[in-house]
């Protein structure tokens, strides 16, 4: 039955300490017409939007850039909203008492896509959209609320509404990048990251300094002549003669309004407080469910894996009372980074990738939970060191091998010179996902402006297994699946030429992977969140390590999925550039790499062929099974997973054994 509200359904007792002062909802639906997820019953949909106000004042929003400086209402507080989407039991007595929270990318919903299996869609409402209903059937909780001030304007994306700074009612003013590498000759620049909301220019003459070009990440600039050039709309720059593909372009220009953007996690972890502690101080929908909820488990993919490792390293784990917020976070594909979510004039979507968005504030000192010291800089730090011990929380870190290439993921788990393997937190997990890529591509798999196909490695199905680890770790302290990632100590790791790539026709090796560099913005930066030197000075960088290899050109030191463990191909974590995208020797950012092994014994491929490896395809599949089993039994695959690995396993070899 559909059932709408058109205005406010519910507001908060001035008694609940949190600052989610009221949440209009727009639509309250039930999911599938009313379909029953086993245990957990039917499903209702909540859509709307949630609105908060926070003292500035407290310790715990102090850590929010700018805050001071943002306006306040008649009681002190800063308000704010977010968009909110939320699926939950109809009857919340029914459900699993936890909630997974997805810390959205850029305004989407992909952990549908990963636990689910669902297909993609910002407003899941088909049964192809709401995949094979791994969390409705576990009774989960499953919640979105909008954290991104400037996502691009699509339908459907979840925004938060945030004030602008003022100094004393007076106009802010900063310094903003905006970088470009067109992978076509295109005569557009965008200001902004991938069609988001640009910062406006300042109101002065000198508001645009000079757009420059370079071929490399760090090599020279080159200034494009001013007359060539010129800028439309506020958003965009239009070159006549068009952006040559697989080159830097760079603006560095005056901005102004500074948008609050910590208000973002402030929002995320003011809605998780609620949740969690204010149910029974409140006459609302969500009421009744709060007191069931007991657990919340924040996820992150990407970008918003990284908003997490800035979230813990920022404090904001710990409510405006001091309460934990989070009792166990997901944080996937990640790499060693934090990002743009709590400084003046910060871009948000901006990450930091071998080719695509270089040199912005993401791969920072500290990388590892625990405190590690630079023996150059002599700086010390831990990304775990703002969070008060009580509040933290359980961690997996999830990785690719893309992001050791791509993310400089070494780091959270290695020394900062490199040499030695970092002490893991006890209440930290690492795994990485050997011979797999950022996102796995769909099998068959293609070429996607790269020299080889896309990786079509699907580690996902381990992410179901991990959540279902998490739950019991924080529910029952029921210990997870040891951490599983190359290390130094046994020689798992290696510089990118050390690599040993075996012979393979027409292949040579990358060697220029992300470098997590040493950046000076400026001296208020790091202290004040403000931006005063663009681009960033580079004093030095950290080391460079990728997972070494076996003879098949797989991985080392980490979890091998039934298709990598009984391989059909060589699957790495990277792939180069295609000559037409310009840049032919740097890495296609996200990308990795999938190539079929030769049927029959071929000169110049050291790689033993599928003839020799198995001796039929039953064999291949016995093989493939046990593999499967193996992983069912470390915990690394749900045991009704187990067919769908077979499945692959038969599409596989009908794509590649002819």
């Amino acid at each position: 039955m559909l059932r709408r509200l058109a205005i406010l359904l519910f507001a908060l007792s001035c008694l609940a300490p949190a600052k989610l002062l009221r949440i209009e909802l727009s639509e309250r639906s039930d999911v599938l017409d009313g379909a029953s997820f086993g245990a957990a019953g039917p499903y209702e949909r909540l859509i709307g939007k949630a609105y908060f106000g926070v003292d500035p004042n407290l310790p715990a929003n102090k850590i929010i850039v700018d805050i001071a400086l943002a306006p306040r209402d008649a009681e002190g507080l800063v308000e704010f909203s977010a968009d909110l989407y939320v699926l939950k039991p109809r009857d919340p007595a029914k459900g699993n008492h936890a909630m997974i929270f997805e810390v959205s990318n850029r305004g989407g919903k992909g952990m549908l896509g990963v636990f689910n299996r669902a297909a993609p869609g910002t407003d899941p409402r088909t049964d192809a959209q709401l995949g094979d209903k791994l969390l409705m059937q576990q009774g989960y909780t499953i919640a979105w609320l909008g954290w991104q001030f400037d996502v691009p304007n699509t339908p459907g994306l979840l925004r938060l509404d945030a004030p602008i700074a003022k100094d004393n009612g007076k106009t802010i003013t900063g310094l903003v990048r905006s970088e470009f590498v067109p992978d076509a000759r295109t005569p557009v620049m965008g200001l902004a990251d991938r069609g988001h909301v640009p910062y406006p220019m300042a109101d002065v003459p000198d508001a645009i300094r000079e757009l420059t070009v370079r071929d490399t990440a760090t090599g020279p600039r080159k200034a494009v002549d001013k007359k060539d050039w010129n800028l439309r709309n506020g958003k965009e720059i239009y070159l006549e003669k068009g952006f040559e593909p697989g080159k830097f372009y760079e603006l560095v220009y005056l901005a102004k309004d500074p948008v609050v953007v910590g208000l973002g996690p402030a929002a995320i972890r003011d809605f998780v407080s609620f949740i969690k502690y204010n149910g029974v101080n409140t006459i609302t929908v969500l009421g009744e469910q709060n007191r069931h909820i007991k657990q919340v488990y924040g996820f992150g993919i990407s970008q918003s894996g990284r908003f997490l490792r800035k979230y813990i390293y920022d404090g904001f784990n710990g409510d405006e009372q001091g309460r934990k917020v989070f009792d166990g976070l997901m944080v996937h594909v990640g790499g060693a980074g934090r990002g743009s979510f709590n400084h003046r004039f910060a871009q948000p979507s901006r990450d930091g990738h071998p080719y695509l968005n270089v040199l912005y504030p993401t791969d920072l000192f500290p990388f590892t939970d625990l405190p590690e010291t630079d023996p150059e800089t002599g700086r010390t730090g831990a990304l775990l060191g703002n969070t008060n011990p009580k509040n933290v929380p359980k961690i997996f870190y999830t990785n690719s091998s893309y992001e050791y290439w791509g993310r400089s993921a070494a780091l959270i788990h290695t020394t900062p010179d490199g040499k030695a393997d970092a002490q893991l937190a006890p209440t930290t997990r690492v795994y990485m996902f050997a011979g797999g890529q950022h996102g796995p591509a769909p099998f068959p798999p293609r070429k996607n402006g790269t020299v080889n196909a896309s990786n079509p490695n699907d580690y996902r199905w381990a992410l179901r297994a991990l959540l279902t680890a998490m739950d019991a770790w924080v529910k029952t302290n029921t210990p997870p699946p040891d951490s599983v990632y190359p290390h130094v100590a046994k020689a798992e790791l290696t510089a990118p030429k050390g690599v040993k790539l075996p012979q393979i026709p027409g292949q040579k090796l990358a060697l220029r992977p992300k470098l997590a560099w040493d950046m000076d913005f400026g001296s208020d930066f790091e202290t004040k969140g403000i931006v005063t030197q663009e681009p960033p000075l580079l004093t030095k960088t950290y080391p460079a390590l990728v997972p070494q290899v076996d003879a098949d050109g797989i991985d080392l030191g980490g979890i091998r999925m039934p298709e990598v463990a009984v391989p059909l191909a060589t699957y790495l974590g990277w792939n180069l550039r295609d000559a037409s995208l310009g840049a032919p020797e740097e890495l296609f950012s996200m990308q990795g790499s999938f190539i079929p092994f030769p049927l029959k014994k071929t000169p110049g491929d050291s790689r033993t062929p599928v003839a020799e490896r198995y001796k039929s395809k039953q064999d291949y599949l016995d093989h493939v099974a046990a593999a499967a089993v193996a992983l069912v039994k470390q915990r690394f695959l749900l045991p009704q997973d187990v067919d769908k690995q077979m499945e692959r396993a038969n599409l596989e070899w009908a794509a590649l054994v002819k």
